[in-house]
């Protein structure tokens, strides 16, 4: 495993981090060696954006007598409300949901404090100034985070970040279908038709990677497999596949960037990860598939972050849609996916059509459409 240093704040990072947001998919025994495993192929940075008590039990355990040997991206502003996760800057819930960090993950520091989630210049506003602000700088000063960072989808805000002297690390989401489009602080209009804009990276990101490296400001990447949209032709924005070794290639060549934070469900999905270290140039090289690649829209697409929620009715929006979207690349349902669709608590059939859920999107997903569709390809 290679190893970089993650902007200002001198922490040396593995190329290949861990995104923790599945752990909770799988029995908690499971999740625990599942990242042990990673750790054992080098991996040391997790991200753990989850508010659920499970996945937050997980990592502290899968870390228990190896704190140290972990940098940790705790988010700050992640809430867990009535068994859900709610983004807030309500101190009523923010400071629990930080102290419950704490303790669940058996520590008493936090590496990269992230201020939650901010995309919009009202919701940076909200972040930098009164109470929420200063529990953050607080914290920081008490050395209960030891670096203040920040995670965003929109690269305006980011610069905003990159710019400010206070943000040390940005967690942005960072794969070559993000990167062709260009910046809107109107995230209902992210993925609308690329035009001719496919043809090149867009000039705000562009900026903000130089920015970053200029002003020493680590990046660790979030959304570097499009939420497995890139895997397949089918789903591709480009209308061709890419592997997992070229999306990871392409993150890490963005300037500024120290890790990105890949998810895994399996230990084979580690190795590949990892595997990246002794790729070949051919295995890396994304350039290829995008030049001949055809012009293709991209609009609407889950990728399954979980920003939608809370649902009035409790589903667990991101994996139905992952599930249907795993079938539908199916001639036929799979039984697997069927069984593991039906022992959700809350299936899609449950669906109030209340649209709530549509505009806490990034990505302007019509998820109650989508709830439709997903009832009628599982029958409820």
């Amino acid at each position: 495993m290679k190893y970089r240093k993650l902007g200002k704040t001198g922490l040396m990072v593995s190329e290949i981090g861990f995104g923790g947001e599945w752990l909770e998919r799988h029995e908690e025994a499971e999740s625990v060696e599942l990242m042990r495993y990673a750790a054992e192929k080098g991996i040391n940075i997790v991200d753990c954006w989850m508010p659920d008590p499970k996945s937050r039990d997980i990592i502290g355990k899968a870390m228990e007598g190896n704190r140290d040997k972990w940098i940790v991206q705790g988010h700050l502003g992640s809430t867990w409300q009535d068994g859900q996760y709610v983004r807030s800057r309500d101190m009523n819930f923010v400071k629990p949901a930080f102290e419950d960090l704490l303790k669940r993950m058996r520590t008493d520091y936090i590496d990269l404090g992230m201020i939650h989630y901010v995309d919009s210049e009202e919701e940076w506003e909200r972040s930098m100034k009164g109470e929420f602000f200063d529990y953050v700088k607080e914290l920081h000063e008490k050395g209960i985070i030891r670096h203040i960072a920040m995670s965003t989808h929109n690269p305006r805000m980011a610069k905003l970040a990159a710019k400010s002297g206070i943000i040390e690390v940005i967690l942005f989401s960072i794969n070559p279908a993000f990167d062709m489009k260009p910046a809107t602080e109107n995230l209902d209009d992210m993925f609308e038709d690329y035009g001719e804009e496919l043809s090149g990276i867009d000039r705000e990101r562009a900026e903000l990677y130089q920015l970053c490296e200029e002003n020493d400001v680590g990046i660790t990447v979030m959304k570097g497999f499009c939420g497995g949209r890139l895997f397949d032709a089918k789903s591709s924005p480009f209308g061709v596949a890419f592997t997992p070794c070229q999306c990871i290639h392409y993150a890490l060549t963005r300037p500024g960037v120290s890790s990105i934070l890949c998810g895994y469900d399996t230990k084979e999905q580690v190795d590949e990860a990892v595997s990246y270290e002794t790729a070949t140039d051919d295995e890396k090289d994304y350039a290829s598939v995008i030049a001949s690649a055809p012009l293709h829209s991209y609009k609407g697409q889950c990728t399954y972050c979980g920003h939608c929620r809370p649902c009035p009715v409790d589903i667990d929006i991101a994996m139905v849609n992952k599930f249907y979207d795993l079938a539908v690349q199916q001639g036929k349902v799979p039984d697997s996916v069927k069984a593991h669709y039906e022992a959700l608590s809350h299936t899609a059939s449950e669906c109030v059509g209340c649209k709530g859920c549509e505009s806490r999107c990034p990505f302007g997903v019509e998820i109650a459409d989508k709830m439709e569709k997903a009832a009628e390809l599982f029958g409820c």
